[in-house]
């Protein structure tokens, strides 16, 4: 264990994985928890490059942290294998408190930690995904993108914005791409298929199969796909290999980049960069808005805490009204209550987006990906089927055949 502070070996530990700028976040709701309850010692514990199989080791020598942060791609199988409480032993005393979450959380992301009928965890910040735009550019261009989830391009619409925003010289080499992505491609390349009125998995809770074969997913998928192979707005595989999409928008070289919350402040105050956000596309059999993906990380308590009351204290705190409001005030993440989503204080720390509704309606359009233990097995499957298909190597609807077969096989095998 690493980046461990405070407290003794009756301190209350907390496992998370962050960037500096977020470890900084993190640590004002563990300060200011500290000074409300100084009868709680809490003792930071900061993962590496692979928390999930650093807390899988943790807890088989029987050393679990108290407080662990949750992925929703991952913690499904934490909670298969006993790891996590059921944190309806603590809601379920506090009906007042539990009623107000309820009221005042998104159910999308609520939901995704919900395993089996058991609650897991409870979300601590969104990030989902949508396009950063760089204002300058698009202006110069006479363009206007969409302010909320509810008014999207259409793929089209898109289509035509990232033609326009794209550069070439006389030699035909690129000098201002229309469209980057600094996600994982494959999951972005989803997210297009969702917008294109098709679910990844079904359910996306506990998934019995998945949709990759549906022809209006496939058109999403390859829609995406094309922006580099066919239509060269994009950087190509190749291209994303020698230079990131975050230095490309940062540079002035790129008008779009798709990315989350969690690129906010690479961008915030680098000189000459001024930019908004807008929303996904949305195909012709998707809408009428456009969706996105939860992305959300939520705290859960280890069943083998001998400190579980006092956990409970803490994620009651870090995920309540108190704690989100410190969250929205610090502008590294996107609360998860309504009521601290509409303060002054997440206003003032994106002061310069004038599109804020996409931060504000984000988690209401949220759309669970996939919540499974078996993630590891299906994500390596997706990976190698899908990259083809960026590569231009294979078509969308070919990952229908054996690629679903496979991905099928491994989520029945999980029921």
């Amino acid at each position: 264990m690493s980046g461990c502070d405070g407290g003794g070996d009756d301190a209350v530990t907390f496992f998370f994985q962050a960037r500096p700028e977020e470890a900084r976040s993190r640590l004002q709701i563990i300060d200011e928890f500290r000074r409300r309850r100084p009868d709680i010692k809490i003792r930071t514990i900061m993962s590496g490059p692979d928390p999930l199989q650093q807390m899988l080791t943790y807890c088989a020598g029987g050393k679990c942290p108290d407080v662990l942060m949750s992925w929703e791609l991952l913690y499904a199988g934490l909670a298969e294998r006993g790891v996590l409480v059921d944190l309806r032993e603590f809601l379920n005393r506090d009906p007042q408190y539990a009623a107000q979450l309820h009221e005042d959380g998104y159910a999308p992301l609520r939901d995704t930690f919900l395993w089996r009928g058991g609650q897991y965890a409870l979300p601590e910040q969104w990030s989902g995904v949508f396009l950063y735009c760089n204002r300058k550019l698009f202006e110069e261009a006479g363009i206007q993108p969409p302010a909320r989830w509810s008014e999207a391009w259409s793929y089209a619409e898109f289509l035509a914005a990232a033609t326009a925003l794209t550069r070439r010289d006389s030699g035909g080499r690129t000098q201002q791409w229309g469209f980057v992505d600094a996600w994982v491609p494959y999951f972005s390349a989803a997210c297009f298929g969702m917008n294109n009125g098709a679910e990844w998995f079904s359910p996306p809770v506990q998934p019995m199969r998945t949709n990759i074969g549906d022809p209006r997913f496939a058109e999403g998928l390859q829609f995406y796909a094309d922006l580099a192979v066919r239509h060269a707005v994009a950087p190509s595989v190749g291209d994303r290999q020698s230079v990131s999409a975050q230095d490309l928008f940062r540079s002035g070289k790129a008008a779009m980049l798709m990315g989350g919350h969690w690129l906010y402040s690479e961008f915030t105050g680098h000189d000459g960069l001024d930019f908004d956000v807008t929303v996904l596309p949305v195909g012709p059999h998707g809408g009428p808005g456009a969706i996105t993906d939860v992305g959300s990380t939520g705290l859960a308590i280890a069943a083998a805490s001998p400190r579980r009351e006092q956990a409970w204290e803490f994620v009651k705190f870090a995920t309540g009204p108190e704690g989100q409001a410190l969250i929205a005030a610090s502008g590294l993440f996107v609360p998860v209550l309504k009521s601290a989503m509409h303060t002054t204080g997440f206003a003032d720390a994106h002061r310069g987006i004038r599109n804020l509704e996409v931060f504000t309606e984000g988690p209401a359009n949220s759309r669970q990906m996939a919540v499974t233990p078996q993630w590891g097995k299906v994500e390596a499957l997706l990976e190698r089927g899908c990259n083809r298909v960026l590569r231009g190597a294979a078509t969308a609807d070919s990952l229908g055949g054996r690629t679903a077969a496979d991905i099928d096989a491994v989520l029945r095998a999980a029921t």
